[in-house]
């Protein structure tokens, strides 16, 4: 499992054993010295699956996580004489299904506002979202107003049909907010009784950030993308908490029960899969695309109580504020999609699609630019948006989707303390838990945002359009 240099920025381990695809890292000098040979092990483990496609990939924030590696993108066959064999993996998704970032541009230059106004804007938020694990949505049980069916297949359009958005927030939002063959039949009462946490947060690596536009490297897409020098910007990450966590849950036990009677030998527990056409994985595929609905009405709840609380402390209109959605992301999904000509199931965790200028999936304001790939740092660093190129073909239009953890969490608490952690944050307001319940979400935990994105622009597969500077920041433990 040894890595080879191939290209610059590019490394490989060959197929060889058990394996049936090879595996290939982008990584630069420095990210190579760092990566966790457990991660590549992770994805040669991957290559073993029955209908992988070569490459395995490991993106440049690549980091153990649970079968799959955080960071890596696992395709299997989906063309129709293959869904027999090809499989399908729930933990090659994640437990934190759609898992993905919304970014908000604005009208409100980051100058005309002082430390003061940021800690009344994070109050404002604050008041109207709960953060932390566990934490259930502060309007009561607003699934069941709405209807959790209608949360599932609907998604964000569910959210803006109800009078929570604007009529083109789901116009910039992958899958349009809402993907296709969700069914409630297939999910757990347990997973349903979870699914009271829309307009939530959660714990972890999840936030809510404001930051200002920092530096612009594409002067015409970031105009394409409402981004000016000096704009206040909010970005807002989580995604389909205990609900996904549930389904999660639920379908890789049986993935793991099943996975011997359709003759599939599993590397590790946490790669466990069924074939595509069998109906634990099309129950399965149905169960997350409602989990990935119910991410997309998350994101698009909290962006209404975003704007709610940004009207009420500057006491203006929301619309005349702007906060116009640039883009929402998804990172833990498996999507079917055509590359070389073929139909594909595409597994990315901790990962995103970028599709290049003229790529069809593009929404339509974005055929002809590419759409934006959001990349956030760590709290008390950069953030940066990108777009893909051609070449994020050898990836299945893909790229990182954040920092990647250099730390473990048990690690990063017993290193750090709340003085070492504010220092780290520098100049950047902080709301949410106590410190003391966040010190793992310390920025020296992460791997350094610059080397991460530049590993792919260096080499021509993504391109750099602006960067932003954090200014507040809320997290949930």
């Amino acid at each position: 499992m040894k890595l080879k240099r191939v290209g610059p920025n590019k490394w490989k381990v060959k197929r060889t054993g058990r394996m049936r695809a090879d595996t290939v890292a982008y990584l630069n000098d420095a990210l190579r010295q760092q990566i966790e040979s457990d991660s590549i092990k992770q994805l040669c483990d991957a290559a073993s699956l029955p209908g992988i496609q070569s490459p395995v990939i490991g993106m440049p924030d690549l980091h153990v996580g649970y079968g799959l590696p955080i960071g890596g993108v696992m395709v299997t066959s989906a063309e129709k004489s293959d869904t027999h064999e090809s499989v399908v993996s729930a933990g090659a998704v994640g437990f934190d299904i759609n898992c993905g970032v919304r970014l908000l541009s604005t009208n409100i230059c980051a100058d005309d506002l002082d430390e003061r106004d940021l800690k009344n804007l994070l109050h404002g938020i604050l008041r109207r979202i709960p953060v932390g694990v566990g934490k259930s949505s502060a309007r009561g049980d607003i699934t069941k107003q709405i209807g959790l069916e209608k949360v599932i297949t609907q998604g964000a359009e569910a959210m803006i049909k109800s009078g929570y958005g604007r009529s083109e927030d789901a116009e910039a939002t992958e899958e349009r907010g809402a993907m296709d063959g969700a069914r409630i039949d297939v999910i757990s009462k347990k997973a349903k009784k979870r699914a009271d946490q829309l307009a939530t947060i959660g714990g972890g690596n999840h936030f809510i950030e404001i930051g200002e536009v920092q530096t612009v490297y594409n002067e015409n897409l970031a105009q394409q993308f409402g981004l000016a020098p000096g704009d206040l910007t909010v970005m807002i990450h989580t995604g389909s908490r205990g609900f996904g966590h549930e389904i999660c849950s639920n379908y890789s036990s049986l993935m793991k029960k099943r996975a011997p009677s359709y003759g599939v030998k599993l590397p590790t527990k946490g790669l466990a899969c069924v074939p595509i056409a069998s109906g634990e994985g099309r129950n399965y595929l149905a169960a997350m695309a409602a989990a990935v609905n119910y991410a997309f009405a998350n994101r698009q709840l909290l962006t209404h109580d975003v704007r709610m609380a940004f009207s009420d402390v500057l006491r203006e209109g929301d619309a005349s504020l702007g906060l116009d959605v640039v883009y929402d992301v998804a990172h833990n999904i498996a999507k079917f999609e055509r590359h070389d000509g073929r139909r594909m199931l595409v597994h990315r965790k901790g990962a995103t699609r970028a599709l290049p200028a003229g790529h069809r999936d593009n929404p339509p304001k974005y055929r002809d630019v590419g759409h934006p790939a959001i990349i956030p740092g760590s709290m008390g660093t950069g953030s940066f948006v990108t777009v893909g190129t051609k070449k994020t073909a050898e990836t299945y239009n893909s790229v990182n989707h954040g920092a990647g953890r250099v730390m473990s969490r048990s690690a990063a608490k017993k290193r750090f303390d709340p003085g070492e952690f504010q220092k780290q944050l520098g100049d950047v307001v902080y709301g949410g838990v106590s410190v003391g319940k966040v010190l793992d979400e310390s920025p020296e935990a992460y791997k350094n945002i610059d080397d991460v994105v530049q590993t792919l622009a260096e080499i021509g597969m993504t391109e750099k359009v602006v960067r932003l500077k954090p200014l507040a920041v809320i997290k949930g433990d």
